[in-house]
């Protein structure tokens, strides 16, 4: 009996163990992501307000501060939740590195897309070329949200959701939610967050600038179709149930 009792008890002992090495490992992966997380976030935000407010002059730039705030608090909401819910998905998505080469020249004109969206609309402001009225501003504030929430709700619906065009280990295909109704939910919320955001920091230049953001994406799903089709399992069999890429109906 004594030994039945002792074997029991190690057997525990070694259960917990092995239960505080895992959480101790957990808590320093956390940590970790938690400091990158924070960086990065902090980086953005100082380069943002460098592109808006050094070509508007000053700091009086309302809309530039409308804008942050609607970008940068939501943004650490859903980090804070990741970082709980879903730490391994958002590890991934910090340490993002494109392998496709052509997904490369999308980034770059992206990045090309935003700084000269955010400098015309920093110079707008600081020339008063064209200010839009304020119920444009807040409306498309109100339609900036919601691209957020739904936003949101892909990186809910999708634990393989990626920065980087590729297929996973043991990726299968979604095709319920919103991936029911389109095949890229994710950059249909991100079309709806960029258009409206020219609007938001009140500059008509910066939203036709934006509007560029329309055949840069269309180049980046066209290649990440193809890597789909080949590399994910019923991928092909998705796209003949789910006919609309972007746009319900459009696109």
């Amino acid at each position: 009996m004594l030994v039945y009792t002792k074997s029991i008890l190690t057997k525990l002992y070694t259960y917990d163990i092995i239960n505080l090495h895992f959480y101790l490992r957990r808590l320093i992966m956390n940590k970790k992501i938690f400091i990158q997380a924070l960086t990065k976030f902090i980086f953005g935000f100082l380069i943002i307000a460098l592109l808006l407010f050094i070509p508007a002059g000053g700091l009086d730039y309302r809309n530039g501060w409308l804008f942050i705030f609607l970008l940068f608090l939501p943004m650490l909401i859903v980090g804070i939740i990741m970082m709980f819910k879903q730490p391994e998905l958002l590890k991934k998505r910090l340490n993002a590195k494109e392998n496709e080469s052509e997904q490369k020249s999308v980034i770059a004109l992206s990045g090309i897309m935003f700084t000269a969206a955010f400098v015309a609309a920093g110079l707008n402001h600081r020339f008063q070329w064209l200010i839009l009225p304020d119920t444009v501003v807040y409306i498309s504030a109100a339609v900036f949200l919601l691209g957020y929430l739904m936003y949101a709700e892909v990186l809910r619906e999708n634990v393989y959701l990626s920065r980087t065009v590729e297929v996973q280990e043991e990726q299968t295909v979604i095709d319920s939610g919103l991936y029911g109704i389109v095949r890229h939910p994710m950059y249909c919320s991100t079309l709806i967050l960029f258009l409206s955001m020219g609007l938001v920091l009140g500059s008509v230049f910066s939203f036709i600038i934006l509007l560029s953001y329309i055949p840069i994406i269309a180049k980046r799903i066209k290649n990440e179709e193809e890597v789909l089709s080949h590399g994910l399992k019923g991928y092909e069999e998705y796209k003949k149930k789910v006919r609309y890429k972007v746009i319900p109906f459009i696109w």
